[in-house]
């Protein structure tokens, strides 16, 4: 068999891998808003079923939040806005926490209140 050329198709993570970085998106959230979940669906959506679905659906929830904190940013100034904010920030934590859980257990996780923008 010949060596793979430059072009080649991403080598399919494993079972356990997937599971792995699935669940490291969902955690990254936490700490770093969209930016893991963007990474993550644009170098590892062609590894695996379950790593495209999990950080497809992480990155919709990412953006969906940071909508919705910039909302927030917006109304500060009516003073709700402090409230959607931190709304927002605990939504975040507790959501990406049970769907990293799900991952880890090779579960799939739909996150409530997420507009799906990538389908």
């Amino acid at each position: 068999m010949p060596p793979p050329g430059p072009y080649s198709a991403p080598t399919p993570f494993s079972p356990s891998d997937e599971k792995l970085w699935s669940t490291l998106t969902h955690v990254g959230g936490i700490f770093f808003s969209v930016i893991p979940s963007l990474i993550a669906y644009l170098l590892l959506k062609d590894r695996g079923p379950f790593v495209r679905e999990h950080t497809k659906t992480a990155l919709n929830f990412q953006i969906t939040m940071l909508i919705a904190g910039f909302i927030g940013g917006v109304l500060s100034f009516l003073g709700i806005g402090f409230l959607i904010v931190g709304a927002v920030s605990v939504v975040v934590i507790v959501f990406s926490i049970i769907a990293a859980i799900a991952a880890n257990n090779g579960q799939p996780y739909k996150y409530p209140l997420s507009i799906e923008f990538i389908k």
